[in-house]
């Protein structure tokens, strides 16, 4: 088999147990690898998909998992939830906490809810030690607020918000994860690509979702991270080297040791 295309790269936030990838799971991971993907971090929404998450990364090289509550399922947190996921998060395969944060735009949960379950959760990996992984939509001034004086590493996943969480951001060393979004023609950032960090710098898809150009309207997957990078380089003027090389680093750094295990052929995870 050729080795695949370098640089190599770490998709540090993908769905890989959604539903859409049951069909062809195998084959999506054997298309990641060729693409030089050699990390990916499988995200959990609840305690059901944190469970899945787990399951695809237990003993498999190349895959790590998260355990959290998103703010769309946030009206289920609860006691139970809270040491479901502290199981979970036990597991040497569990490398974050999250996904969790605030999400105004659906308000699929109340906002109180949605405030108790993102500070027990932040709380939570301040406690275990481990990072947590934040989604943001239409709530910067809460986010920030609630993200001052964190203690616990923080990536802000799929970032898009205004200079309020920006800030917020760099004063406590968050980690900015860049998904397909960037690759869209309507992409206006309010905070330029060339402002951030380059040691704060992640690469992500979001699979099945946000697949970027030229895969628009396509269930998105992840090798296509490679279309990320190749955009992030482009507005920072760099690289696509020092990108992969760059955020590659990083993610090890954010998430542990266990992403320098790479994914290997024939070793794709079933759930």
């Amino acid at each position: 088999m050729p080795l695949p295309p370098r640089p190599y790269l770490v998709d540090a936030h993908c769905h890989l147990g959604d539903g859409a990838f049951d069909p062809d799971r195998d084959d999506v991971l054997e298309r990641a690898r060729g693409a030089g993907v050699t990390h990916l971090v499988v995200i959990g929404t609840d305690v059901a998909d944190s469970t899945r998450a787990a399951a695809l990364a237990r003993g498999r090289p190349g895959l790590s998992a998260t355990a959290g509550v998103h703010p769309h399922e946030a009206r289920g947190w609860s006691v139970d939830a809270a040491a479901r996921l502290r199981d979970l998060l036990a597991l040497p395969e569990v490398v974050a906490v999250g996904e969790t944060g605030l999400d105004y735009h659906y308000d699929h949960s109340p906002r109180d809810a949605q405030r108790r379950a993102f500070t027990a959760q932040l709380a939570l990996a301040a406690e275990l030690g481990k990072p947590v992984v934040v989604h943001a939509r239409d709530a910067d001034e809460d986010l920030a607020a609630l993200l001052d004086g964190a203690r616990a590493p923080v990536v802000l996943h799929s970032f898009s918000s205004g200079p309020k969480l920006f800030e917020a951001g760099m004063a406590i060393g968050a980690y900015f994860s860049f998904s397909g979004m960037i690759t869209f023609k309507n992409w206006d950032p309010a905070v330029p690509l060339s402002a951030y960090p380059p040691d704060r710098l992640l690469l992500e898809t979001d699979a099945p979702y946000l697949a970027p150009v030229p895969h628009r309207g396509r269930r998105n997957e992840p090798a296509f991270v490679r279309e990320v990078a190749v955009a992030l380089a482009r507005g920072r003027g760099e690289s696509l080297d020092a990108i992969g090389e760059r955020t590659t680093e990083n993610a090890r750094r954010v998430f542990g040791s266990r992403l320098g295990a790479a994914l290997s052929p024939g070793e794709a995870p079933r759930p």
